[in-house]
């Protein structure tokens, strides 16, 4: 099995609060892991206004696969989301089992 994961840092501009953070938030964990069948959570900068750390993981059979559906999520953020802005990227495949 391999699994893929990758760490996005996001900038939220417009956020004037924790409120006005968790909405956007909340509203990119849904859309990601509807549209893309990944897991998808708040993993850090929780206290922080204008900054969030999204942490995604997909399950594939191949490297390629779980790469490209990974870069998908990370496009798709930033042609569709124009609050955000994705600053620092992390990103791999593992082997398990």
């Amino acid at each position: 099995m391999i699994v893929g994961y990758a760490l996005l840092r996001l900038h939220l501009p417009a956020a004037q609060s924790l409120k006005d953070k968790r909405q956007v938030v909340r509203s990119v964990l849904e859309r990601v892991k509807g549209r893309f069948n990944v897991a998808a959570a708040e993993v850090g900068n929780q206290s922080r206004w204008q900054l969030a750390d999204i942490g995604i993981v997909c399950a594939s059979t191949d490297h390629a696969h779980a790469d490209a559906l990974l870069r998908a999520v990370r496009e798709y953020l930033a042609e569709s989301r124009l609050d955000i802005e994705v600053i620092e990227v992390l990103s791999d495949t593992l082997t398990v089992g």
